[in-house]
């Protein structure tokens, strides 16, 4: 796409100068008491926001599974102690999180319906030797065989939390039923010029957003796309179309299909729809979907609308210094969709120089259904 055409301009979403100067230029406001208390964009609660996108995924499904979840957790707050290379914290922690596993299997096995018992079982077994092995680590203080061992605990956990999942957790407006929606979780593999990246996509949060990205990806769509925009610390963004159209049109209807403003608050039972944060009087609300990370897909729409993202997508290229999370303009004006779980080496590399050769859903495409 040429860089002077329309497109680029309709489809920005924040001035690239008040992304770069924002961080550092707000803090300082802020210090100064040059800002209000309570700012007119819209802004995530203060405090360490969870910047690992596999962490968030867990943290965003919907469910109710106290003994995992605190399994979890007490693992993800080893962090600091092995920052800090406080081994016997380390030590007593893990110990704590064998007690709770052989206490609480049985509940935890309870926790899941009948038809996914089985797989719960294989993955319950595998968790016993998993934590043993990061007790070991914490035990002769090797931070990298803890890292792994953490890691793959945590990955088992995660698998265990979403066979917990049972119903699809709200209900889509009906204004929506012509779209395509995720009903679940999909993991797509996307070929670049550079390499592969892995990104899991979240149909449980952002149903509509997710769905419309996967249909694309299942159609094609994405397949010899360059990307049309790369700015360092800011986003990558692809998806424009070849031709005059500037996102996908509908083969049925033979007009561009647009796919409307989505993100869920954290506490609320659905998502909003067309209305950014500023619009419902939630400044310091929480995504459940956040842009708090490298990788963050976040779905693009004009200045003039929130209803006009077709097609374009973007990856958030977070960076603490210069857009930190709770203070950046996209969280609660953009909905994000799902977050690069492999590849970040990859991702680091690519510019407008660079093209997405092939995208394909790898896992949950039958999750994926063409409308309501």
């Amino acid at each position: 796409m040429a860089q002077g055409s329309g497109r680029h301009v309709r489809r920005r979403f924040v001035d690239r100068t008040v992304a770069l100067l924002l961080g550092p230029l707000l803090g300082l406001a802020l210090i100064a008491g040059l800002l209000p208390a309570e700012p007119s964009w819209a802004a995530l609660p203060q405090g360490n926001a969870v910047k690992d996108p596999s962490a968030i995924l867990r943290n965003a499904l919907p469910i109710e599974a106290p003994d995992l979840q605190d399994l979890q957790r007490r693992l993800e707050s080893t962090s600091d102690d092995l920052r800090a290379k406080r081994w016997s914290a380390l030590a007593s922690t893990t110990k704590r999180s064998q007690s709770l596993l052989s206490s609480r299997q049985g509940a935890m096995l309870a926790a899941v319906p009948e038809a996914s018992k089985a797989e719960a079982e294989t993955l319950l077994d595998q968790l016993t030797p998993q934590l043993d092995a990061l007790a070991e680590a914490s035990q002769n203080e090797q931070r990298d065989e803890f890292l792994e061992a953490r890691r793959n605990a945590l990955d088992t956990i995660g698998a265990l939390e979403e066979l917990q999942v049972q119903a699809f957790p709200f209900a889509i407006p009906a204004e929506f039923d012509a779209l395509p929606r995720l009903m679940g979780r999909a993991t797509v593999a996307i070929q670049t010029n550079k390499g592969m990246l892995t990104a899991v996509i979240d149909g449980y949060n952002a149903p509509i957003t997710g769905g419309a990205f996967i249909d694309l990806v299942r159609r094609g769509f994405y397949d010899g796309l360059p990307f049309i925009r790369a700015e360092d610390f800011y986003v990558l963004q692809t998806g424009d179309p070849k031709g005059p159209e500037e996102g996908f049109i509908d083969p049925s209807s033979k007009q561009e299909r647009t796919v409307p403003l989505e993100i869920r608050i954290k506490g609320d039972a659905a998502p909003i729809y067309n209305e950014t944060f500023e619009d419902v009087g939630r400044f310091k609300a929480e995504a459940v979907l956040p842009f708090a990370t490298y990788g963050t897909l976040g779905w693009a729409h004009s200045d003039e609308q929130l209803d006009d993202g077709s097609s374009q997508f973007f990856f958030f290229l977070y960076e603490p210094e210069l857009t930190p999370a709770g203070l950046n303009l996209v969280d609660g004006r953009y909905a994000a969709f799902g977050y690069v779980v492999e590849g970040m080496d990859v991702l680091e590399e690519l510019t407008v120089d660079d093209t997405i050769v092939k995208a394909t859903v790898i896992a949950g495409a039958d999750n994926l259904k063409a409308h309501a």
